[in-house]
């Protein structure tokens, strides 16, 4: 439709130098290139959305605006221009950037609202705002609403590619967008191997939809020759709250926050993950995490916050996850609190190898794996996992009834994993819950504070110990160099009475009050070669000597 109205706009506003043109007069000069009306700043034209306009308007003005997004969609969109919606409007249906659509990533098509507030797409069984096989797509601004249909089947912004081959589209952007009532409020798809890159999701609200807020995925890796569909993934400043899980998909997990899944390359920072899966299915061998990761390489997951998620059945349901295949991964600065699963699980279901070389640094833990026993704090559990620092972390759990898990859990093959400088805590439980006796070379634990209170327990393999004495000399543990590393001091943190509810004074709640107690306790991890970052969870610079968990004592013992 736009091609015949650029047609019309060349013939009639250069009538004068066409004629010339066509009648090829000696020495006639051209006419100057014709910017018809409009073209906005990045050379494209701008096209407007009023449940006011008409469909037979040419929609380049808010006086001219077309009124349906039926309308919209006939456009064959080019770089540069933009479709604007009216703010506080409501428009039914949805929207499709195609292949031959976009494309130039440093001129985007933009996709927004104008005028007061946001519009709304609502969509009826179907995506909100579906990207296929193109990039440079920016969508800004805008309440995507599904109905029980699309809630099934569809996701509110769907990017899509079905390439098996070529470059990734480069260039698409979510930014202050508020999606519900669809499959996966934000879905990033390339089943056949060549997706996106250069996504980012920003500042946006994904709440209340079936299976994820926000979702991304490829087939599946393989660990022998890995290759990612999606490279270059930015997730800052969202909210994924209330997405409910499917109570029928008993073959999968559904209920999660944020999914990083085929990745190469990505970051999740100053996001919240709250509330998610409380309707996953009772049968599903796999449950949702708040923030999770698989078969993914080079991320950095941080200064996010995962609290109160549920699982329907008896695994998962965690804040924080590194899932199947996950190498080259940090993870810090974050917090986690209240959920039914870990805080932070560390997983290799899969003996491929692939899941390696990752750090989990200066988190913060606290009561959670409150509905399952079987889980804890932190767990490490994983077939041919290995190369992995966990230090300066800090977890307390407190018991639910019944459930008391451990603040550290160790289970299966686990090799070359190294857990320093942590500030492990219960208020009676066991400190670690080990299903063996570890050796140093598979796993080694040094300079972490472990305090119970009301008696100290550990176990290991399978025999409890009630002192770190006996554990130390028992397994080898917590010595380095012939000198004791380690200690049972209480640190005089007040969540250890005090259940932490939510994220505000949740760092006051666990900062230790005895300092002197925790002095020397932990070991020179720099010296073994872990990088350390430059600050503690609370941005506090690390000096010379970094503290025993994640953040920095204060004074001396007023606990």
């Amino acid at each position: 439709m736009r091609m015949g109205l650029r047609r019309s706009w060349s013939a009639l506003g250069a009538a004068g130098g066409l004629v010339c043109v066509l009648a090829l007069p000696s020495g006639c000069a051209l006419p100057e290139p014709y910017a018809p009306p409009g073209k906005n700043s990045a050379g494209g034209f701008t096209y407007h959305v009023s449940p006011d306009g008409d469909d037979g308007a040419d929609g380049l003005s808010p006086e001219t605006a077309w009124r349906t997004l039926g309308r919209a969609d006939e456009v064959k969109y080019r770089p540069g221009d933009r479709l604007r919606l009216e703010g506080g409007a409501r428009f039914r249906g949805g929207l499709d950037i195609a292949r031959g659509e976009a494309g130039d990533a440093r001129r985007p098509v933009v996709i927004d609202s104008y005028g007061s507030g946001r519009a709304t797409l609502g969509a009826r069984g179907s995506a909100g705002v579906t990207v296929y096989d193109t990039g440079g797509v920016e969508i800004r601004d805008l309440v995507l609403r599904g109905d029980a249909r699309a809630r099934r089947n569809h996701d509110g912004i769907h990017l899509f590619s079905d390439a098996a081959s070529g470059e990734r589209f480069a260039g698409v952007t979510v930014a202050g967008v508020d999606v519900s009532g669809f499959r996966n409020g934000v879905g990033v798809g390339a089943p056949r191997g060549v997706g996106f890159r250069d996504v980012r999701v920003a500042d946006s609200v994904l709440h209340g939809n079936l299976e994820a807020g926000l979702v991304t995925s490829g087939p599946p890796l393989d660990a022998d020759d890995p290759a990612y569909a999606h490279h270059d993934v930015a997730v800052t400043g969202v909210r994924a709250h209330d997405n409910t899980g499917d109570p029928a998909a008993d073959d999968r997990n559904t209920g999660s926050g944020v999914i990083l899944g085929s990745v190469r390359g990505g970051r999740v920072a100053d996001s919240v993950a709250h509330s998610n899966g409380a309707r996953s299915s009772p049968d599903a061998q796999e449950g949702p995490e708040g923030i999770w990761a698989y078969d993914a390489t080079g991320l950095v997951i941080e200064h996010n916050v995962s609290h109160g998620n549920h699982t329907g059945s008896r695994v998962d349901g965690g804040g924080f996850g590194l899932d199947n295949n996950v190498s080259g991964t940090v993870v810090q600065y974050n917090l986690s609190f209240g959920n039914e699963g870990p805080g932070y699980l560390v997983y290799s279901g899969r003996p491929t190898g692939a899941h390696r070389d990752n750090v989990l640094r200066f988190n913060l833990s606290a009561n959670d794996a409150h509905k399952l026993e079987v889980y804890g704090g932190i767990v490490v559990y994983g077939l041919r996992l290995s190369d992995l620092d966990v230090h300066h972390n800090t977890v307390v759990m407190r018991a639910n009834g019944p459930v008391a898990a451990p603040a550290l859990r160790l289970q299966e093959d686990l090799d070359r994993v190294r857990v320093h400088n942590n500030l492990l805590v219960t208020d009676g439980a066991a400190v670690v819950g080990a299903d063996r006796g570890f050796a140093p070379a598979e796993v080694a634990l040094q300079g972490n504070a472990y305090h119970v209170a009301g008696g100290w327990r550990l176990r290991w393999g399978g025999r409890t110990f009630t002192a770190l004495d006996s554990w130390r000399g028992a397994s080898g543990q917590e010595r380095r160099g012939g000198a004791d590393t380690g200690t049972d001091a209480d640190p005089c943190l007040a969540a250890v009475t005090t259940p932490v509810t939510d994220a505000e004074g949740a760092a006051g709640l666990l900062t230790p009050r005895c300092a002197a107690d925790l002095a020397g306790a932990g070991v020179d991890a720099a010296a073994l070669g872990v990088d350390l970052g430059r600050v503690d969870f609370g941005g506090t610079p690390l000096g010379a000597a970094p503290p025993v968990g994640a953040l920095a004592a204060r004074g001396g013992q007023d606990g």
